[in-house]
């Protein structure tokens, strides 16, 4: 046990006393913030193209609908050019495609948008032009062809011309609010949506980084030679064990870390979001949701034992190899299995009750990342986090009885990298 410490202490102190440590650890916030609501305030003031309105609107519909859509494409811009309408029928539209698409090559229009019988059954419409990706642009149109319809088909039941706009010109802002097992929470549902996704990308981040830097820390021992004085006087059990608790401490020093300057940052929240242009979201609609004890204590457990689940996976890894080529590939079994757990995260965030989201967080290799999430997102039963806990935890004992035995060989191995035939031998000679 103190040799164990020794090697703990190492670790730490090696790793905490760097520079890059302690620049990781104060800016590591500040750009996770940045990445979380920079993306957020631009989309708020994200607008509709300037030249929306230049367009050629080829209408086979034998009606007025080109013309009041060119109407509602003129309000959204009115300081470009006015829409040019072009009543045709439907043997003409190939042609007038034809003839628009060249003028939106020679840059004489922003694109053309195709209304014919389909349109008026409510089926489809269709735009072609430079700015097709712009979503926003997009759906600005369908949303002029579709209260343009609305409009005409309400006139045609007999609805007064001038009061169809205020009919149908609806705006409605959704809030959402939590309701947990203690009743109504306060934080909105949005907040508890990246809330979760920020916690499960943060135990993501902390077990990449630290469990392949003892990967790298035990493949630059051991091509240096440095590991065959070390298991001179200690264990190589003893030695691994060491190099696993030292790095998750340091881990969990540098996210204690990043949580307060986190809180700090959360606090200035309403400044910094209104000088972005997001003054909606600096008040009740950016409160953090809050944690229960135990949910908390859980989270830590998961941390740490996914910390020690993988770490012991990488430090495996860096034992059997010896040189920088071969140590990524041997690696990519772990990383296909830590990042399976991220590919999953956007439907487990859409719908954190599914069969997909229970199945994933009481894996081992899944379930340090994914109940975390859904811990974050909704009221877990207790019997799926004890559940979960106890997958991870035998999922950890097996992957520290065959790390240590691949370890315990391995270290003093060099050459070519081994096959799963030798693994295997190697985990029986242990």
């Amino acid at each position: 046990m103190a040799k164990m410490f020794v090697v703990l202490k190492r670790e730490y102190l090696e790793r905490v006393r760097s520079k890059w440590f302690i620049i990781v650890t104060i800016l590591g916030p500040v750009l996770l913030g940045v990445i979380m609501i920079l993306p957020i305030a631009l989309a708020m003031k994200t607008k509709t193209s300037g030249r929306l309105s230049d367009v050629v609107i080829i209408d086979a519909t034998a009606t007025d609908l080109g013309t009041s859509v060119a109407k509602s494409l003129t309000s959204m811009s009115p300081s470009a050019r006015a829409p040019r309408v072009r009543k045709v029928t439907a043997e003409q539209i190939p042609p007038e495609e034809e003839r628009a698409t060249s003028e939106v090559m020679r840059q004489e229009a922003l694109g053309y948008l195709v209304l014919d019988a389909s349109t008026l059954a409510g089926k489809e419409m269709r735009y072609a032009g430079r700015n097709a990706t712009a979503l926003i642009d997009v759906e600005n149109i369908e949303r002029a062809v579709r209260q343009s319809l609305l409009s005409q088909r309400l006139e045609r039941e007999g609805v007064d011309a001038s009061r169809i706009s205020a009919l149908t010109n609806i705006r409605l802002e959704t809030r959402t609010e939590k309701i947990t097992d203690r009743g109504k929470e306060g934080a909105s549902g949005m907040a508890s949506f990246f809330f979760g996704y920020g916690v499960a990308l943060v135990l993501y981040m902390m077990i990449a980084i630290y469990g392949q830097s003892i990967m790298r820390g035990v493949l630059e021992e051991k091509t240096t030679r440095v590991a065959e004085v070390v298991v001179s006087s200690v264990k190589p059990d003893t030695l691994l064990a060491g190099k696993i608790i030292g790095s998750g401490m340091v881990a969990l020093t540098q996210m204690t870390a990043w949580l307060v300057v986190t809180y700090l940052i959360y606090l200035a929240r309403g400044p910094i979001l209104e000088k972005l242009g997001a003054p909606a979201m600096a008040g009740g609609a950016m409160r953090v949701p809050s944690v229960e004890p135990l949910v908390g204590v859980a989270l830590v457990l998961f941390f740490v034992l996914g910390f020690i689940f993988y770490a012991a996976l990488f430090g495996a890894v860096g034992a059997m190899v010896s040189n920088q080529e071969d140590v990524q590939q041997a690696a990519t079994p772990v990383m296909i299995l830590l990042i399976s757990s991220i590919v999953f995260m956007q439907p487990i965030l859409l719908n954190p009750s599914s069969t997909l989201a229970v199945t994933m967080s009481v894996l081992p290799f899944s379930a340090p990342l994914m109940m975390p999430l859904r811990m974050a997102l909704i009221a877990v039963p207790w019997y799926e986090i004890v559940g979960a806990l106890l997958s991870v935890a035998v999922g950890c004992w097996i992957a520290i009885w065959l790390s240590a035995r691949i370890y315990r060989v391995g270290l003093l191995m060099y050459g070519k990298r081994p096959s799963l035939r030798e693994l295997a031998r190697w985990i029986r000679m242990a």
